[in-house]
């Protein structure tokens, strides 16, 4: 998924840990300023993960985050929404070329930006979603 859910989601996250209640989708989209049906489907993804809950019914419907804050890692959201924060979307070159730079740089390069993903990922197991909250109210 995309690096904009990670942050849609992260958003969403630290407002139902700061407001403390149920939120629905509408409510969620308008303070991140995106569609309630983009939001929709980035918490179906946290909910599925378990990092939040819902309940059900037209008044007091909706997403709360039912988790300490200080545990859940930017990690865990990221696993949760499958985000890949260091791909490219072209690869030059031919494996099938006689060349050797052109038939094996993709690889290599591959390899180069999946441990630049592994890199941002251990960083992001250091960091909580309270950690976010606490660099936003200090």
């Amino acid at each position: 998924m995309s690096n904009s859910d990670f942050i849609l989601a992260v958003h969403a996250l630290v407002y139902l840990d700061h407001k403390a209640d149920t939120l629905t989708s509408s409510l969620l989209a308008e303070n991140i300023c995106t569609n309630p049906a983009r939001v929709r489907q980035v918490m179906a993804r946290l909910r599925k993960a378990g990092l939040v809950a819902t309940r059900e019914g037209r008044k007091g419907g909706g997403y709360y985050f039912a988790h300490d804050a200080g545990k859940i890692t930017l990690r865990m959201v990221s696993e949760a929404l499958g985000t890949c924060f260091v791909a490219a979307s072209w690869r030059s070159g031919d494996p099938h070329m006689a060349c050797r730079v052109a038939s094996g740089i993709s690889g290599v390069m591959d390899g180069i930006l999946g441990e630049l993903n592994q890199a941002c990922l251990h960083r992001l197991e250091q960091m909580t979603i309270q950690d976010v909250s606490q660099k936003l109210f200090g």
